[in-house]
């Protein structure tokens, strides 16, 4: 599918000030316009964000119902009552147990954690696990990643005199559940100033009140900061504001000093003794943490973040490296039944969107597939499968800047349970319902979506010559990281590129090693999956390419490289 390049323009008040920026910070003109691109405006802005500050974080207590929630909290460690952690089966979900746990076994002994099962309970808060609390003498449940809207869930509590602590970060349903506390600042009512929290973001913010208000040392709370950044990157959040200072603080905690279940997940993933980066958590630690809810259970991640022991994280580390590759197989047979289903629909290419149903697919995968999907076929995507009795569920996800959170909200009375947010969301149905539900999806999509929403889009920051690609503005794009959601690391494109002398199809003709020049200055670099490119650029033809910059490497010498994202063909 073919890329929609959209060059950043800057405004007259952008242009001022990236020329203000290069005089001031005797930087290039370049580095002043990726500093003015991303809302700086004058030297000290410009260093303050290069150098992120944990006394920026705002005050937990402006979150709604914070204050409620340390008095429980408080109360039940007080009283020695007995607190069950339950959380979400992904990443954000089990990092945000890991983290309340690992802070509240400081304060107390008598804490469980719960993770429900994936494909017996679902998502969310479960009746299983309120009577487990109960069956566990649990007087107090705090969920994490889950439960704005278990209404029933936490009314069942309440008749056990079980009170409950939410921290959740989805989007509120019509209805606030009647707990003790509810810490989510999307609700209405909650004037909280950052909006973009992960689950364990909001879990982090309980753990920071409750240590403001017992006296206990910021720096406590802030060597929790390693599994924020995990949740972070795998939850797609986006990476500004507070989430930008956390994960900042986090990456450089875990990269120094990683604990003893994180190093056995870095050393399965091939990046022990690495310096660990936001792409190393959303590609090689994400996806084994998640495996273990997708294809085993949640709590086996959690055990491996809390571990203190070598031994028992090693073996730990193993076994969720081999639920990956389980994960892998089914991922790809998955992925390539869905794709054949809309091969075999002669409507399939007129539609805004993707709906797949089987009762073969595991639902542990559904959300990655749906993932896949979408850079098949660029449009709201939803891949359901067999539940129990006579219920469907899946996951969804979006493109661009499409909210698919309100499309299936337009469907609400066709569905069991739905949640999640604008990029992505579970739902389920009964199978009965999926004929009407695909229908009135796909109308509302087709009503609300925009052409250019349906067209993937590479946001530009500069059309630029390779001589100004240099070591020193390199520097400068190190001080803007982590990259991720609202942060994007710059992409940059040439055009009229040639090859120089050496650019040829590598690793059996899939990628493209690029030995490029512009007349002026030359560049090497790397395309993966653009192999077929080679001859016509070994022909002497020229192309655009769109590339960000990477270091690479090589027999003892490091050199700048262009990492290809797409390729324009003259």
């Amino acid at each position: 599918m073919e890329n929609s390049w959209h060059i950043k323009q800057l405004t007259a008040e952008e242009q001022a000030a990236a020329e203000r920026l290069a005089a001031d910070l005797e930087i290039s003109p370049l580095a002043g316009r990726i500093l003015a691109g991303r809302g700086l405006r004058t030297a000290a802005e410009a260093r303050a964000y290069i150098r992120p500050s944990l006394e920026s974080l705002h005050d937990p207590f402006l979150m709604r119902d914070m204050s409620a929630a340390v008095d429980r909290l408080c109360r039940a460690i007080d009283g020695h009552e007995r607190i069950m952690i339950y959380g979400d089966y992904d990443v954000d979900g089990t990092t945000a147990v890991a983290l309340m746990y690992s802070f509240l076994r400081t304060q107390t002994d008598n804490i469980i954690y719960y993770i429900p099962d994936r494909y017996r309970e679902g998502y969310g808060i479960s009746f299983e696990g309120i009577d487990t609390a109960q069956q566990e003498g649990c007087d107090l449940i705090i969920a994490l990643d889950c439960g704005i809207k278990a209404v029933d869930k936490v009314a069942y509590a309440a008749e056990r005199h079980i009170d409950f602590i939410i921290c959740d970060h989805h989007t509120p349903g019509d209805e606030i559940p009647k707990a003790v506390a509810v810490l989510n600042m999307k609700r209405q009512d909650c004037s909280y100033p950052f909006k973009e929290l992960s689950g364990c973001g909001v879990g982090f913010k309980l753990v920071q009140a409750y240590a403001q208000r017992r006296g206990i040392a910021p720096q406590e709370t802030y060597k929790l900061l390693p599994l924020l950044a995990m949740s972070i990157a795998s939850d797609i959040v986006p990476v500004t504001g507070e989430n930008r200072v956390l994960a900042f603080y986090g990456l450089r905690a875990l990269n120094a000093q990683p604990s003893v279940g994180v190093k056995a997940i870095m050393r399965v993933a091939g990046i022990e003794g690495k310096n660990v980066t936001i792409s190393d958590l959303v590609y090689k630690i994400g996806p084994r943490i998640n495996a273990a809810g997708r294809i085993h259970t949640g709590a086996a991640a959690v055990h491996l973040l809390i571990t203190d022991d070598e031994e028992e994280a090693r073996r730990s580390a193993d076994e969720i490296n081999a639920y990956n590759q389980d994960r892998r197989d089914y991922d790809s047979r998955t992925t390539d039944e869905a794709l054949a289903q809309l091969d075999a629909d002669p409507d399939n290419k007129s539609k805004h969107t993707t709906v797949v149903y089987s009762e073969e697919w595991h639902k542990g995968v559904v959300g990655i597939a749906a993932s896949r999907l979408t850079e098949s076929y660029y449009r709201p995507t939803i891949v359901l499968t067999a539940g129990e009795d006579d219920i469907i569920s899946g996951s969804a996800r979006s493109v661009s800047d499409f909210d698919i959170y309100t499309a299936i909200d337009s469907c609400r009375d066709l569905l069991t349970n739905f949640g999640g947010h604008r990029f992505a969301a579970g739902l389920s149905m009964h199978k009965k319902d999926l004929p009407e539900f695909k229908r009135r999806f796909e109308e509302y999509v087709a009503a609300h979506i925009t052409p250019e929403q349906m067209v993937p889009t590479l946001d530009v920051e500069a059309e630029v010559q390779l001589s100004d690609l240099t070591w020193k503005l390199y520097k400068i794009l190190q001080c803007l990281e982590p990259f991720g959601p609202g942060n994007e690391r710059p992409l940059f494109m040439t055009r009229g590129l040639i090859n120089n002398r050496n650019t040829r199809a590598v690793s059996e003709g899939r990628h493209l090693h690029l030995d490029v020049t512009d007349r002026i200055a030359a560049m090497d670099g790397i395309a993966f999956g653009q192999g077929d490119k080679a001859n016509h650029m070994q022909n002497g033809k020229s192309v655009d390419i769109c590339y960000y910059l990477e270091e690479n490497s090589y027999k003892g010498r490091t050199t700048l490289q262009m990492n290809a994202q797409d390729i324009k063909l003259d």
